[in-house]
C-alpha cells in the first residue's frame, strides 16, 4: 500500500483532503464473494468499486474490471488490488488531485495514521474543491467592499444559522443545480454560507444571505434547518444595497425564491453553444 504523502499536513490554511472527502464510505469484506460484490455494483447508481476492509483497516480495492473473469464464488481478497494508493486526511487537496490525475484512478481511500479508513475522495470531489474553495476569499473581498462603500468597520465570525432566519437576496435558483447541492449536503460536503448580520447588537439579528442560495434551497428541500456560515457583522445603522434589492423584489423568506425548472443554468447553455 502506497501512501500519497507522509502526512500531507500544511500550516498555511490550504484546503485539505478532509475538507472534501466523503466520510460515510461503502465498503466490502475480504470474505465477500465475487457474486455478492458484482450484484452491489450492478444495483448501485454511484459505485463501480469499493474499498475492501477488515473492520476499519483497508486491505485493498476492488472494481468492476477485477470481477469480469473471476469465478462467482471466489472471495474478494483473491481478486482485489492490493497495490493501493491512499491519501491522508491532512493531505493538501491539490496533491490529491495530482495523484488522481497521474495514476488514472477515480477514487482515493483516505486513511489515518493507523491505516484505518476515514473517508474517500474522488476526482469529482477534487474538481469541486477547485471551483468552490474560494469561499474565505469571497468573505474577505465582501468585507473589504462593505468597509470601502459604507466607510465602516466590519467583523467576521463563523456559526450555525437557522434557515428560517435568513432573508434571501437572489430571486431565483436553478433546479438542475439543486440536484448537485443535495448530493453534497447528504454527504457532508457543502461549503459554508456567507451571511451578513445587519443588526449584530440586536436581540433579533437581521440575516441577509449573501452567498449560498442554491445550498440553502437544497437544504430546505431535504428538511435541513441549520447550516454552517461565515457571518459578517455590520453596524446597525448601515443600510446595504442587498437589503434594498431584497425589499424591491419582495424577498422576505426562502418561500419567495423561485426554482427555475424550465431552463438549465446559463453556464450549461453557454457550454453547449461553444461545442
Amino acid at each position: 500500500m502506497d501512501v500519497a504523502a507522509a502526512d500531507g499536513g500544511t500550516a498555511d490554511g490550504k484546503a485539505k483532503v478532509k475538507d472534501y472527502m466523503t466520510r460515510d464510505v461503502a465498503t466490502v469484506s475480504p470474505d465477500a464473494t465475487v457474486r455478492e460484490v458484482a450484484r452491489r455494483i450492478a444495483e448501485s447508481d454511484e459505485h463501480n468499486g469499493y474499498p475492501v476492509c477488515d473492520g476499519r483497516r483497508v486491505e485493498g480495492f476492488v472494481n468492476a474490471r477485477d470481477l469480469l473473469l473471476a469465478d462467482d464464488e471466489e472471495p474478494i481478497f483473491k481478486v482485489m488490488s492490493q497495490d493501493l494508493i491512499v491519501a491522508h486526511p491532512d493531505m493538501d487537496v491539490n496533491d490529491a488531485a495530482r495523484v488522481i490525475l497521474r495514476s488514472g484512478i477515480q477514487k482515493l481511500p483516505v486513511v489515518d495514521d493507523a491505516g484505518n479508513l476515514v473517508g474517500i475522495i474522488s476526482n469529482t470531489d477534487v474538481i469541486r474543491s477547485q471551483i468552490e474553495r474560494a469561499t474565505p476569499e469571497k468573505v474577505g473581498k465582501l468585507m473589504r467592499t462593505l468597509e470601502s462603500i459604507h466607510d465602516t468597520k466590519v467583523e467576521q465570525t463563523r456559526r450555525e444559522v437557522s434557515l428560517a432566519d435568513l432573508t434571501p437576496t437572489q430571486g431565483k435558483v436553478y433546479a438542475d443545480e439543486l440536484e448537485g447541492r443535495i448530493y453534497e449536503l447528504e454527504r457532508g460536503l457543502a461549503e459554508p454560507l456567507v451571511v451578513i448580520d445587519c443588526a449584530p447588537r440586536s436581540d433579533e439579528s437581521d440575516l441577509l444571505l449573501a452567498d449560498g442560495h442554491h445550498r440553502v434551497m437544497a437544504a430546505d428541500k431535504i428538511d435541513v434547518e441549520d447550516m454552517d456560515a461565515y457571518v459578517i457583522l455590520v453596524d446597525d445603522d448601515v443600510e446595504l444595497g442587498m437589503q434594498k434589492t431584497a425589499q424591491k423584489e419582495g424577498l422576505e423568506t426562502l418561500d419567495d425564491v423561485k426554482v427555475v425548472d424550465y431552463a438549465r443554468h446559463p453556464l450549461v447553455e453557454t457550454t453547449k453553444r461553444l461545442q
